[in-house]
């Protein structure tokens, strides 16, 4: 897969098939959309490829959220899948006020035929484009008419009788269902973050965890405990991982404290990833340390005895 940043660049070396959209989540639905892309651009001897805007487009709007925009995937992570699914090209751009002025019909001639030599454009059913959200997937079928490129509509994509779209996912991880969460993304959930230092608690208990530093503003599980994996170093390891406030301490800040089974070495400042398996238990106040330690005990031999769901079906 190559990356190729759009400032100042022209192409003018293939024909393309772009898929277009936010893809936060890149879940079952979008990776449907990128693959018939990549089987029509086959068919029709062009190169796949993804327009991604390295911010999210929301990210300009003038209101008061923006600095609460929750991600399931960051630009980073929407990188390697895009790679893992076999995407030729991806077309990097940030999206601006040039950008987000423009008018549909500006949008198409000037970023989809000028810049990407685009042929074949394939988006969602929901997709919308140019300036104040104007331009559907109707109007876009009237463009590729016009200025001669084919349009490729992909209809809604249902998972046990639910339209699959980030928006439900994001609900669903908030709700800690991250089994149904997983089904939808066809993946587990993730996040990636910088090892920092605690306050040690869990290494006088016997389990030491890793205080979790998350370096993008992702979209954070319901507070408890879950079953993962962390991976450190392109290697995987069983993991239990808590989200919460330390009720048994009476803290009152969220934190993400990881802890890897059977596993010892010094990891402060190191990136790791935790992927999402189980949601195992509410985060509660025991009465006293040792029943926490039993309670975790418990929840270390169940990662142990469920190791099999440890990697996605």
């Amino acid at each position: 897969m190559e990356i190729i940043d759009l400032n100042n660049y022209e192409e003018n070396k293939h024909k393309t098939a772009i898929a277009l959209g936010n893809f936060d989540g890149i879940h079952i639905g979008h990776q449907y959309l990128i693959k018939d892309n990549i089987k029509k651009a086959r068919e029709r001897n062009l190169r796949s490829s993804v327009l991604l805007f390295k911010n999210h487009t929301k990210t300009l709007l003038a209101n008061k959220q923006n600095s609460k925009l929750e991600f399931i995937t960051p630009y980073s992570q929407k990188l390697d899948i895009f790679g893992k699914l076999g995407v030729d090209l991806i077309y990097t751009i940030g999206f601006d006020k040039n950008i987000m002025k423009l008018s549909a019909e500006d949008f198409v001639k000037k970023i989809l035929i000028n810049k990407l030599n685009s042929k074949l454009v394939t988006v969602g059913f929901d997709y919308r484009f140019g300036h104040k959200a104007i331009g559907d997937s109707k109007y876009l079928i009237d463009l590729g008419k016009k200025e001669r490129f084919e349009v490729n509509i992909i209809k809604p994509i249902y998972f046990d009788n639910e339209v699959v779209s980030s928006t439900f996912i994001r609900n669903l991880i908030k709700k800690g269902d991250i089994n149904k969460a997983n089904d939808f993304l066809g993946r587990h959930y993730s996040v990636i973050g910088k090892v920092v230092k605690g306050k040690s608690r869990g290494t006088k208990m016997g389990y030491p965890t890793a205080n979790l530093r998350l370096n993008e503003n992702y979209v954070i599980p319901k507070t408890g405990v879950y079953m993962t994996t962390t991976t450190l170093d392109n290697k995987d390891y069983m993991s239990l991982t808590n989200i919460g406030f330390n009720p048994t301490f009476n803290e009152n800040e969220l934190k993400i404290e990881n802890f890897i089974i059977d596993f010892n070495n010094n990891i402060y400042n190191k990136f790791i990833e935790i992927k999402f398996i189980e949601f195992l238990r509410d985060d509660i106040k025991f009465n006293t340390v040792q029943e926490l330690i039993e309670q975790i005990e418990k929840d270390v031999e169940y990662v142990k005895n469920n190791q099999k769901y440890l990697h996605f079906k």
